[in-house]
């Protein structure tokens, strides 16, 4: 699949959580398709760490070239 054709991608992310609420959030690829995505969570389910928290992995589809976050924020102190 060329680049240019390319019109949405899946973000892998692991998240897990600590003891103390903090968490643990790992950018782990950009893939092409879902397909490829969930083929990389596989061989991340068998390593070392990963392999304790197995259910801490998302793929997300994102659309190229659209904004995601459509409002502003507050913060509570």
């Amino acid at each position: 699949m060329a680049v240019e054709s390319l019109k949405e991608v899946y973000v892998l992310h692991h998240v897990h959580e600590f003891e103390d609420g903090q968490e643990d959030v790992k950018l782990l690829g950009v893939f092409s398709s879902e397909a490829k995505a969930k083929e990389v969570i596989e061989r991340y389910k068998k390593m070392p760490g990963f392999q304790n928290y197995p259910d801490g992995f998302s793929a997300d589809k994102y659309i190229i070239d659209k904004a995601e976050w459509a409002e502003g924020f507050v913060t509570f102190d």
